[in-house]
C-alpha cells in the first residue's frame, strides 16, 4: 500500500513539474514579423486620423481579466505624449509596455522583457524613441544633472557621442541612436535562451507632429 502511494505521489509530482515547464514557454501570440505588421497598421490608423479600432471596452477588459497574451513588447519613453497603446492603436492586453525616461534599458527593463518573452508569448521587442525627447535633450546639454536625473543623462551619453559630428539635426540623430543602442543592449544582455532565435528586436522613432513611427533597419 505504501509503495502504491509513493508511486502515485511521484506520478503526481512529475505531472505538476511537466505542467510548470510547459507553462514557461507558451506558444507565441503571433510571429515577430506578424506583430510588426500589426504595429505598422495600427500606427497608420492613428497617424491618418481614422477612427480608432481599439478603444478599450468593458468586454475587452473582461476578456483579459484572467490572462494576457500580448503580441509585442514595447520599451518606450515615459513622455506623456507617447503611450504605445495609443500610438499603435492597440487595446487592453495587446502590448506589454515598459516605460522609462529616455526609453533606457536597465535590469528591471531586461527582466520585464525576459518575462514577457518566456511567459506571455511575445516575440517582438520594440524600442520606441520619440521626437524632442527631453531626456536626450538634457544629455546633449550636459553630462551632469541633479539627483537621479544624472543616471539618465549618463546612460544617454554614448548616443550623444555618436551623434556629434554627424550631418543633420544633432538632437534627432541622438534620439534615433539612443533607441538603436538600447535595442542592441537588449540583444546583447537579455537572457532569452532557446527563444532568442524567434525574437526580433527593432527600434523606431515616433514623430510628435505627424504621429508616424519611422522604423530603423534591424
Amino acid at each position: 500500500m505504501r509503495i502504491t502511494f509513493n508511486v502515485l505521489a511521484i506520478i503526481a509530482c512529475s505531472s505538476i513539474v511537466a505542467l510548470v515547464l510547459a507553462a514557461e514557454h507558451p506558444v507565441a501570440s503571433v510571429s515577430a514579423d506578424a506583430a510588426l505588421a500589426k504595429l505598422k497598421e495600427g500606427n497608420l490608423r492613428f497617424a491618418s486620423s481614422e477612427v480608432s479600432q481599439s478603444k478599450p471596452t468593458a468586454a475587452r477588459r473582461a476578456e483579459t481579466a484572467q490572462e494576457q497574451h500580448p503580441f509585442a513588447i514595447v520599451l518606450g519613453c515615459a513622455d506623456s505624449r507617447t503611450a504605445p497603446e495609443i500610438v499603435f492603436d492597440q487595446n487592453i492586453g495587446d502590448l506589454f509596455v515598459v516605460r522609462t525616461a529616455g526609453n533606457l534599458v536597465d535590469d528591471h527593463a531586461l527582466g520585464s522583457i525576459e518575462y514577457a518573452v518566456a511567459h506571455l508569448g511575445a516575440r517582438l521587442v520594440v524600442v520606441l524613441g520619440h521626437q524632442r525627447c527631453g531626456a536626450v535633450t538634457a544629455a546633449l546639454a550636459s553630462d551632469t544633472a541633479p539627483g537621479h536625473v544624472q543616471s539618465l543623462v549618463r546612460d544617454i551619453q554614448p548616443a550623444v557621442k555618436a551623434a556629434k559630428g554627424k550631418d543633420g539635426n544633432v538632437t534627432d540623430i541622438a534620439i534615433a541612436e539612443n533607441a538603436r543602442l538600447m535595442a542592441a543592449k537588449i540583444r546583447n544582455e537579455a537572457s532569452l535562451g532557446e527563444l532568442a532565435k524567434a525574437v526580433r528586436i527593432i527600434s523606431g522613432v515616433y514623430d510628435l507632429d505627424t504621429g508616424k513611427v519611422e522604423w530603423a533597419k534591424d
